[in-house]
This record gives structure tokens, sequence and C-alpha cells, in this order.
């Protein structure tokens, strides 16, 4: 069976741990009257996100007080995650953190359920100065689930349409996009409704679902952190690019349920499989000077290949 109740949060977490639990609880309860198989929470939603966005002209003194005041770094198997999937049973969900690996600290999602941690990922592209804070992951790589084949980005990722192609050659069929997005730095509005980060980030979201024919989840914070202000607009979206779900520009839980199967093979069955209609021997030569996504000797050549012939 490939219906699923699929919720998506907007919510606010802070650094307090326990408030984070509670909120986290709260959601998961609220999803199971629901129905939901699947919850997708915040970026960063274990200790909040950081203070500020830094980099350019940031002082001294600005640098200093971001850099004393991060999110707790958690181990992918230590008690903090323990206790999420205590909690989830038989709930998929997916969240963000702050990975502890040694000494290096990633900013990182996870997907689990009560038997453990289902796929990991760390997010690769990074702005406005983050990498001041996170080392950069390296790699996109789907993961079966119960609610089927699934993979994770994080915030900026959405920015990239190459990050949310490598997880749909790789057969994702729902793709996760946690966020800590907030309003625009500059030429700021009133009207969260009205801020142009916030219709970037709605764009992005349709675009990346219709480009690759995939429901595509995306979570965000709300409220306030430090000097960031969320724009919320949690949502799910079809594979026709269709907003099947949305929070809007307030905190809540948007809820869609949606024949996955059904959904893309109606998008994809009408003779316009975008997956299969890709042409990269012929994105080569743009590929050898500037290094995008589409090499002919590829896994995705072999996918595009495959697909010519009748799989998936």
């Amino acid at each position: 069976m490939s219906e699923h109740t699929i919720s998506v949060a907007a919510a606010e977490f802070g650094r307090d741990m326990d408030a984070c639990y509670r909120t986290i609880e709260a959601l998961m309860t609220q999803a199971r009257e629901r129905g939901s198989s699947l919850l997708v929470l915040p970026e960063a939603c274990l200790g909040g996100y950081l203070p500020s966005l830094g980099g350019g002209g940031e002082s001294e003194e600005a640098k200093q007080r971001r850099l004393s005041s991060l999110p707790p770094a958690l181990e992918l198997d230590g008690p903090e995650l323990r206790r999420i999937i205590a909690m989830a049973g038989d709930l998929v969900v997916t969240l963000g953190f702050c990975e502890a690996d040694g000494t290096a600290r990633y900013n990182a999602a996870v997907t689990l359920h009560g038997d453990g941690i289902l796929g990991s990922y760390r997010k690769v592209h990074q702005p406005l100065g983050e990498n001041l804070c996170y080392s950069a992951g390296s790699e996109y790589r789907a993961f079966d689930t119960p609610v089927g084949r699934l993979g994770m980005q994080i915030c900026y990722d959405k920015a990239f349409p190459e990050a949310a192609r490598s997880l749909a050659l790789d057969g994702a069929r729902i793709i996760t996009s946690l966020s800590a997005w907030p309003t625009a730095r500059t030429a700021t509005v009133e009207r969260l409704e009205d801020d142009r980060w916030k219709q970037r980030f709605d764009i992005y979201d349709r675009a990346r679902a219709v480009e690759n024919q995939v429901v595509w989840v995306a979570s965000n914070q709300a409220g306030s952190f430090g000097s960031l202000r969320f724009v919320c607009s949690a949502k799910v979206v079809g594979p026709g690019g269709e907003v099947l779900a949305d929070t809007g520009v307030v905190p809540g839980l948007a809820t869609a349920t949606v024949d996955v199967d059904a959904a893309l093979e109606q998008a994809r069955g009408g003779g316009m499989y975008n997956l299969r209609d890709r042409r990269p021997e012929l994105y080569h030569r743009v590929v050898q000077r500037h290094g995008v996504v589409g090499r002919p000797d590829s896994p995705e050549a072999e996918l595009l290949a495959s697909a010519n012939t009748g799989g998936q």
C-alpha cells in the first residue's frame, strides 16, 4: 500500500532541550491523531539553529557572540536521538540537529522510527557564513523506509536543482526538505506573506517537486531566534507541483494523504517522465567545464539507459 498520510511542521525550537522534546512529543501526538505515518520536523529542532548568519562585514564581537551560542552537538548514536526513537514508535520521523563527529560539527538530519535510525544526512550547501560553524556534508543518498524510498536535504540545498535531482535519480519518491529559512535581511516588509525570501522558499518547493516528479515535504522553523525571523510555510507538494497542504505564515502542522505510487504514475505516466527524458550524453561539455551533474559515464546515464528500455 502506497497511500500515506504525511504531516509536516512549522514550529519554534530553541536551546532548551526539554522544551524541544515537549514540542516534538506534542507534534507526534497531533500527527498520530491525524493518522500520519510520516512526520517531518524542521532543521535544528534539537537545540535550535544559529542565532545569526555571519560572514561578510560581521564584527569580531558579533562573531564571538555567535560562536559562543552554538546549538548542542549531539552524536548520531547518543541518548538524545535514542529518546526520539523511543517516542516515535511506528511513526516515521525526519528531524534536524547539530551532529558531532569528533571535533567536527555538521548541520544534520535523520529519519528514524521505533526500530532505530533509517537514514542520516549532513548538509552540503552552506549559506551566509554557516561554514564558520559547520563542516559540509559530501553526498546525497536515498534510503528505504516504511513509507517508501526517501531522501533528505536541508534548507539552502533546495536552491540547487542538482541536490534534489541526485536524490530522485537514486530512487527517492519522497524528498523531505528541512529548513530554518528566515526572512530577507534587506528590503524587509511587515507582512510575512510579502517577504521575498518567503516567496523564494515557496517557488523552490514547487519547482523541485515538479521537475523531479516526486512528493516534496518542506518543514521550517517558526517564530524567531537571535536575529532571525522564520517564514513558516511548511507544506506538502505533489509531483505535479500542486500544494496539497500548507501552514501559511503561522506555526502549525500541515497534513495531506497521498497515494505516492498513484501520484507519481500520474505525473510520470502521461508521456513526460523527466528523469527518463534527460539527455546527459549531451551535457558532458558543460559538465567537464563547470562540474555540474550529468557526466556521460555517471550512474545517472545508466538510469537513463534503463528508463529508455522500460526500467524505473
